[in-house]
């Protein structure tokens, strides 16, 4: 998290008073006037960053608002209730990258991770797969128009069959269970 893209909608409640900033010292009003300007955007958290933030800083994903960078030095947390905690920015990057390795995937981030993935080994192939069904992560595999065969994913591993009713054959990747279709990789034309 070297880099902060301010994006996140602004509750109607979060609005500069102006007596609220006509008494603030001139320090606090450049805050002030920034919180605002990252709060009236669109929000580039994802909840896994927030997952992370929350767990450096121990409090709730759900009342971190947005982080920024400032000046290069400072990562600034703010938080919906208004408030900010200023953090500095190398020790912060070394906090994100040890609870990145240690926290778990949820299970939507993990659909989230597998999908790419699938859809990664599909243009490998020349494939175009259809909608996916989250809740057997199971799609239809398709090249030129006609049915390959089915390839999912559930808490084991990948699997494949050429048709609704069979055997599932399984590996480790979508790239090696597409293969075991008998499908080969896709030549430029």
């Amino acid at each position: 998290m070297t880099h902060s893209t301010h994006t996140q909608q602004a509750p109607s409640s979060f609005k500069l008073n102006q007596t609220t900033f006509a008494d603030a010292p001139s320090k606090d009003k450049q805050a002030l006037v920034q919180a605002e300007a990252v709060a009236s955007t669109q929000d580039p958290l994802t909840s896994r960053d927030r997952r992370i933030i929350a767990e450096i800083i121990e409090v709730q994903p759900e009342s971190i608002r947005t982080i920024w960078i400032e000046g290069g030095i400072t990562v600034w947390v703010q938080f919906f209730d208004g408030g900010r905690l200023p953090f500095d920015r190398n020790w912060f990057a070394t906090r994100v990258a040890e609870v990145k390795a240690t926290l778990p995937e949820t299970p939507l981030e993990r659909n989230e991770r597998l999908s790419d993935e699938l859809e990664k080994a599909c243009t490998v192939f020349g494939l175009y797969h259809g909608e996916i069904d989250w809740l057997s992560f199971s799609t239809k595999l398709y090249r030129d128009g006609h049915f390959v065969g089915f390839v999912g994913c559930n808490h084991q591993a990948w699997y494949a069959r050429p048709r609704q009713y069979g055997v599932n054959r399984i590996a480790g990747s979508a790239k090696d269970v597409i293969a075991s279709l008998g499908v080969r990789t896709a030549v430029a034309a």
